[in-house]
């Protein structure tokens, strides 16, 4: 089976007052300019999937200016050997609405169809940044596994803020704490679990892989302490914890407090301590893993979303990262400002050119 867009209508959206692409499956080399609106094209994709999507924008954030009228995505999605009409969109910056063949549907079910996974610029300094950037990254990985693990964090992110109000107030009664507590922790438990199924999942890809990308050995890790192993044990840590949370007016445990740590497997070194081009590949191999790790799971790789990842690999890299993308059967969408860094690719892309005249993205699919 194949994940794909075969249609594509972009409205509003971005610089894109209206575009509309139709597909065959293959790989999309999108090619133009900068600044002529390729990234906006991928970030529409990204939305077909669970989330704010892969700038992880608001709803009005999104809205073309000065018109500012909401947006709206339509587009034929080939899932689990059937076409689904699928449309989401956004009225005057209110959240974004979603609709499967006509009927209203949460995101959660557009995740059970469609799973996307994306490489994009702001990611290349995952490794020497902060754990927050990581554990997003994670985050999304288990999201691709899960579609449920987006609720599960919102539910978790929502009981914690307002734990923290209560300790920034100096709240001691205990009875405030006790439902949100125990909700956090059912909510905290499942997201440990899910990061720690990604991890395995991206490991088991990794080993049965021929690849030309380097692999990583990862591990979660906590910045002070140890996860608890169940929710009833992060319940009791909460708890226990509450007096050293009220001092520092933050909750001090939980998921929110694991980071990612990742070594260059074959030379030992940490993915923090490598050369820039080592971590570019390092990402590059775990997006592949994500793909192929889905593609054994749901019998379908998924729409892999790669913006400006040609320009920073030399030709030998390039070559195969488009083969890896072709052995696998990915819709692939990939940016680039000209059409030499696809070359690679020849007939086995649709090639995609996108310019800009006053003030307007113009799409136009350059071949059959």
């Amino acid at each position: 089976m194949t994940l794909a867009l075969t249609e594509l209508t972009v409205s509003h959206f971005r610089s894109h007052k209206l575009a509309r692409l139709s597909l065959d499956g293959r790989p999309v080399a999108i090619h133009g300019p900068n600044g002529a609106g390729k990234t906006n094209i991928l970030e529409a994709v990204s939305l077909f999937s669970p989330g704010r999507g892969m700038r992880r924008a608001s709803a009005a954030e999104m809205t073309r200016r000065p018109e500012a009228l909401g947006w709206k995505l339509s587009g034929l999605l080939n899932a689990q050997g059937q076409n689904y009409e699928i449309e989401t969109w956004s009225e005057g910056g209110a959240a974004r609405q979603v609709r499967i063949d006509g009927k209203a549907s949460s995101q959660i079910d557009l995740g059970k169809l469609a799973r996307v996974v994306w490489l994009i610029p702001s990611m290349d300094r995952l490794w020497i940044e902060g754990a927050e950037g990581r554990r997003r990254f994670l985050d999304r990985i288990a999201l691709s596994f899960d579609p449920s693990h987006a609720e599960a964090s919102l539910t978790y992110e929502k009981s914690m803020r307002e734990r923290n109000r209560l300790l920034k107030e100096q709240v001691r009664d205990a009875h405030w704490y006790a439902a949100l507590e125990g909700q956090m922790a059912e909510t905290g438990h499942r997201i440990h679990a899910a990061r720690l199924a990604a991890l395995n999942h991206l490991r088991a890809a990794q080993e049965q892989a021929e690849t030309a990308f380097p692999s990583a050995d990862l591990e979660l890790v906590q910045t002070e302490g140890a996860m608890p192993e169940t929710a009833e044990d992060l319940r009791e840590a909460l708890n226990e914890s509450r007096f050293r949370d009220l001092a520092a007016g933050r909750t001090l445990v939980g998921p929110h407090r694991s980071d990612l740590y990742g070594v260059f497997t074959a030379k030992g070194v940490p993915a923090k301590d490598c050369s820039t081009g080592e971590q570019k590949a390092l990402l590059v191999s775990l997006i592949l893993s994500n793909a192929r790790a889905l593609a054994g799971m749901v019998g379908a790789p998924p729409i892999v979303l790669l913006d400006e990842v040609a320009a920073h690999l030399d030709a030998g890299r390039r070559a195969a990262l488009y083969d890896e993308i072709c052995a696998l059967g990915a819709q692939a969408w990939m940016t680039g400002t000209g059409p030499e860094l696809f070359a690679e690719l020849g007939g086995r892309a649709q090639n995609v050119t996108v310019d800009e005249r006053d003030g307007q993205s113009n799409v136009h699919i350059c071949d059959a």
